[in-house]
């Protein structure tokens, strides 16, 4: 079966009363994704979830599009990115379609004075710097250097730093995010040859339950729009809760690699999957052992999906001049392979301590005016020796 969680208390049945110490019900909720058919949590609050007291204002935060149809492999400098302080205006998005956005974060602040949820979209936050702490109305969850947040849509949520010097790889995702299906068996449960288990994930606790009446505002981002909206009761108020639709965290450091005596095929990387991309960990790794192997991987073409790799740390040997924070696009018409000499640099060596996340979209990605600003404009010709 699906990860099964609960925190705090709540009735033994569902969908009957939950009476309060003092008298009066705690009330319950759905928490649910696709329909009434997909992952689900039931939730038990001190106060009605649905007190809307006010909508401030709503403004359109949908990325400008600079190219919409690509042919050009980019190289994006990530770590230019300025930081700024509000977590939601340093998010930018710089590859997009309508099934993702894929973008970068450099917060310098933790998100206090107001509440965020994502109504359209599960989010993926990678952690490259910085450490704190996830609080949901779930429950809170630890994070530092390597790890995947994975936070469904329609969690409310505030993030909480312990740094300020922070740098975040992110994916907004209109499908649920999931674990490769090939590495389960029919009850859902991860198999021996997966390359993580359920020992591995960082599930929420620590609970907070307010009972607090007062204005709260929830920025709700939906179709494009940010809505600013005050609640009447802190959206923290849940007494308890159990299912297996929550937010969880995942350390890529805890990813144990597949090798073979030939350059293994990406999929053997894969973290996580949705309807419409799969995620893909590289990570430390022996290199193939077969007497002729060549460690780097072969020239591919991109004909079914649009490559994008986000450079985290080591020593990446399929390319030159490859830094931290950087991105490259390798996009859906071209092949694309190795450097011009790393094919044969790699021959000979045992092993690699790279570390990156590969995001494969099985639709074209539009480029944003914010990525252009990071672009070095000469990627694309880095194959011509």
């Amino acid at each position: 079966m699906p990860l099964y969680h609960k925190l705090g208390t709540f009735p033994q049945k569902r969908h009957i009363q939950f009476e309060k110490p003092n008298g009066g019900f705690y009330y319950e909720q759905l928490f649910g994704t696709e329909g009434f058919h997909g992952h689900a949590s039931l939730s038990y609050h001190v106060h009605r979830p649905t007190q809307v007291k006010e909508i401030l204002k709503s403004y359109s935060v949908e990325p400008k599009i600079a190219i919409g149809k690509n042919i050009k492999s980019l190289l994006l400098k990530g770590f230019e990115l300025k930081p700024e302080d509000d977590f939601l205006d340093s998010r930018k998005a710089l590859l997009v379609n309508k099934d993702c956005t894929i973008g970068l974060a450099a917060p310098k602040k933790s998100l206090t004075t107001y509440f965020y949820k994502n109504a359209d979209a599960d989010e993926m936050i990678f952690i490259h710097k910085g450490k704190g702490k996830l609080r949901t109305m779930l429950g809170n969850i630890p994070f530092e250097y390597g790890d995947y947040l994975i936070i469904p849509r329609g969690i409310i949520y505030q993030i909480e730093f312990d740094t300020d010097d922070n740098r975040l790889f992110y994916v907004e995702s209109f499908a649920p995010f999931y674990t490769p299906k090939r590495y389960k068996n029919e009850s859902g449960q991860h198999l021996e040859h997966s390359p993580f288990c359920e020992r591995d994930f960082i599930l929420p606790n620590e609970l907070e339950t307010h009972d607090e009446k007062g204005d709260f505002l929830i920025k709700i981002k939906k179709e494009g729009m940010m809505h600013e909206v005050v609640y009447a009761t802190h959206p923290f108020d849940v007494i308890g809760w159990d299912g297996y639709n929550f937010p969880y965290g995942f350390s890529i450091h805890n990813f144990e690699p597949i090798t073979g005596r030939v350059h293994q095929p990406p999929p053997v990387h894969q973290t996580f999957e949705t309807a419409t991309f799969v995620v893909c960990s590289f990570v430390p790794r022996l290199y193939d052992y077969h007497p002729k192997s060549i460690p780097a991987p072969y020239n591919h073409s991109n004909i079914d999906s649009d490559e994008v790799l986000y450079y985290v740390d080591g020593d990446f040997m399929s390319r030159n001049n490859i830094e931290q924070g950087h991105i490259t696009l390798h996009p859906k018409g071209i092949p694309h392979g190795p450097a011009p000499g790393a094919m044969e640099r790699s021959i000979g060596h045992k092993g690699t301590e790279e570390l990156a996340v590969m995001v494969d979209t099985f639709r074209p990605l539009m480029v944003t005016e914010e990525a252009m600003g990071l672009d070095d404009g000469q990627y694309y010709k880095s194959w011509v020796e």
